[in-house]
């Protein structure tokens, strides 16, 4: 599996309340969720992301609560991948659960910048900053983590 399209970089810390803010989590819908994403902090973010774009994130992405709302929603915006410095336990956790690509690299995070054009192959995982011609290496998923992520997440992987 692999992903490749446009920059979207964020700071460190970045909380879930900012990913998705609480006051809309008065509904389960993903994609009415997935309309108020990083609202609070990139007003732009639903109306300029494509499929396949790439988050790129400082230090402790994703922290805060424990919801799935989070990954849920930069999923279901199609995000190709998010690469961070670091991600907050539980949202490392609920991105694999329901299969959306994270990788750690704090070098890349670092050096990519927003607007940059990048390709993620995952089972090398290699980032390519094709704007900046760099290259980085994060440690690739086991193939057991892989297939999770590539089914969809993990009540997909045990259906199938």
């Amino acid at each position: 599996m692999n992903a490749q399209g446009k920059v979207f970089k964020y700071p460190d810390n970045v909380d879930t309340d900012v990913i998705i803010p609480a006051r809309y989590l008065n509904t389960s819908n993903a994609e009415e969720l997935a309309l108020h994403a990083m609202e609070d902090i990139d007003t732009g973010f639903v109306k300029k992301v494509e499929a396949g774009d790439i988050m790129v994130a400082g230090y402790n992405f994703g922290c805060g609560s424990s919801r799935e709302h989070a990954p849920l929603v930069i999923k279901t915006n199609k995000v190709g991948c998010v690469i961070a410095k670091s991600f907050a336990r539980i949202f490392y956790r609920n991105a694999i659960n329901i299969g959306l690509p994270i990788l750690e690299c704090p070098e890349a995070a670092e050096k990519i910048d927003a607007g940059d054009e990048v390709s993620v192959n995952f089972d090398t995982g290699v980032i390519k900053d094709i704007t900046k011609g760099l290259e980085f290496k994060a440690q690739p998923f086991p193939d057991f983590i892989q297939n999770i992520i590539n089914k969809g997440g993990l009540l997909a992987s045990l259906k199938k």
